[in-house]
Parts: structure tokens; C-alpha cells; sequence
């Protein structure tokens, strides 16, 4: 994969931009965060990104989405194991293909129809920071250049935030939920607040709450044995039934029900555009 890399990176070049150095940067950046992040996705299900130290590192035009692609996603894909990444980045890439060729105007949300789902909003973040941090750069955002300087000190931050509770758990051992306080999922829960809206964090919250608290202290068995089986039910149900209705009614330009919580915001101004120049139908023009 290595060596297939290098050949796209040094094949294309004036594409891509990113030079062999930079690869193999990449590659070991990967490869160090590989055991610790998979250490706190084993014991804690959340694997906390590298997009942000990627962007850091690189933070210069295209070869930041290049950089950030092989130092954050080969570490995701290395936990997520070989095989599967190779059957669902295949499947990935020709629903993507398949999408971009027949839907006219996708990803774009100032040219889509009102109410359009192929607004692409995990894309959307995607590639906004790596323009926020390739064209902009971390050197007029988060140094003595910047306005975003003293940011920086979080790195310290969330270095030292696990040590209190630490502490805390070996100073009063007696006190059971000292031992499960744990800061990277506690700081780590709000890095998919973009695309993520309100309304997910409190469905989330919901069932969390009600297996893990409720079902597990009453039916301990249960929770033991089907948990994680259920959660991945749940994942596998809305992905499926998601296919269902494209095919049986979004691709037949028929329009569903309008189900409760599909208008989050409740903001019909939040989707404006705040760029001088654009216009869009029901927008104020200022």
C-alpha cells in the first residue's frame, strides 16, 4: 500500500502535490498513534482523529488533503482492519462515483432544491478544513501571526486533563466512578459537532443512557451478552433502511414523510449563505 501510494504521490505529482517525504510522514505519523488511539478505541469505542495534527503538520495548500488522507485515515483504517477497508473503500468509491454522475448539483447546497438530503455534510467538513488550513495555513491562524494563538495551550491541556481525575481515583479508591471519568471521550464526544447537530448528541445521549445505566445495573446477562450486537443492529438498520427508501423512493422522486427532527434547527435563516454576493430564494439580502 506503501509503495502504491508513492506511485500516485510521485506519478501525480502536480495533482497531489505532496512530495515522498511527506508520505512517509504521513505514514509514520499513522504508525506512531496506531497502539495509543487503538488503546483508548478498545476500552472506550471512540477513536479520536488525526485530521487536526495532520492539518498542523502540513498545512500547505493540496498536499494537505494528500497528508491528511494517508496520516488520518491509514491509522483509521488500520483499526478498522485490511479487508473490510478494502470492501467498503470499493463499495465506497463506486457509490460515490455512481452519486457524482447522477445527481446533478450534489454537495452543493446553494444549488440543490430546498430540502434536498444530498447536501453532503461530512464531505462538507472534510474539505473545508483542509482549505481553512491548506490556503489559510496554521501560520496565520494559530502563531504570533494569528488570532488563534493561545489555542495552542490546549494541547497542553489535554495533556494534562487525565491526570485530576487520576488522582482523584487513587487518593479515594473507595469512590467507585472516580475510576470512570475519562477525559479523551469527554473532550473527544464534541469532534462531530460539525456535521453533528443537537438533535444527534441527544439521541445518542438517550440510548447510551438507557443500556448502559438502566439495563446494565437490571439485567447485567443481558447487557453482557447482546450490547454491542444490538449496537451494531442499529448501525446495520439505518444504513439498510436507508438504502431501501433511496431506491423504492428518493430515486423515484418521491418525497417521504417529513419526520419529526429532520428540521433541526428549527432556523429557517441558519442555512443562509454569509458570503457578500450570494443569494438565495427565502434569504434576506443585505
Amino acid at each position: 500500500m506503501v509503495a502504491l501510494a508513492m506511485f500516485a504521490c510521485e506519478g501525480f505529482d502536480k495533482q497531489l502535490q505532496l512530495p515522498w517525504w511527506g508520505l512517509l510522514m504521513a505514514c509514520g505519523i499513522a504508525l506512531f498513534f496506531t497502539l495509543p488511539i487503538g488503546i483508548i478505541q478498545a476500552t472506550t469505542n471512540t477513536q479520536p482523529g488525526l485530521n487536526v495534527i495532520t492539518e498542523l503538520v502540513i498545512g500547505e495548500a493540496l498536499a494537505n488533503v494528500a497528508f491528511k488522507t494517508y496520516g488520518y485515515i491509514s491509522m483509521s483504517q488500520a483499526l478498522y482492519f485490511l479487508v473490510g477497508t478494502l470492501v467498503a473503500s470499493s463499495t465506497y468509491f463506486a457509490t460515490a462515483w455512481w452519486l457524482l454522475s447522477s445527481i446533478k448539483d450534489i454537495c452543493d447546497p446553494l444549488l440543490l432544491p430546498e430540502g434536498s438530503p444530498w447536501t453532503c455534510p461530512g464531505d462538507d467538513v472534510f474539505y473545508n478544513a483542509s482549505i481553512i488550513w491548506g490556503v489559510i495555513g496554521p501560520l496565520r491562524m494559530f502563531t504570533k501571526y494569528g488570532i488563534y494563538k493561545e489555542m495552542n495551550w490546549f494541547f497542553l491541556l489535554g495533556f494534562l486533563a487525565p491526570i485530576p481525575g487520576w488522582f482523584l481515583s487513587r487518593k479515594y479508591p473507595n469512590i467507585k466512578w472516580l475510576r470512570l471519568i475519562n477525559m479523551p471521550i469527554i473532550i473527544g464526544a464534541t469532534s462531530s459537532m460539525p456535521p453533528t447537530k443537537a438533535v444527534n448528541y441527544w439521541a445518542w445521549g438517550a440510548v447510551g443512557i438507557f443500556f448502559n445505566f438502566y439495563i446494565y445495573r437490571k439485567f447485567k446477562a443481558w447487557w453482557a451478552r447482546h450490547t454491542y450486537v444490538l449496537s451494531a443492529a442499529l448501525d446495520a438498520g439505518v444504513a439498510f433502511l436507508g438504502i431501501v427508501l433511496f431506491f423504492t423512493l428518493q430515486s423515484k422522486n418521491v418525497i417521504g414523510p417529513e419526520w419529526w427532527g429532520l428540521d433541526m434547527d428549527h432556523c429557517p435563516l441558519a442555512s443562509c449563505p454569509t458570503a457578500p454576493g450570494i443569494v438565495k430564494k427565502g434569504c434576506p439580502v443585505f
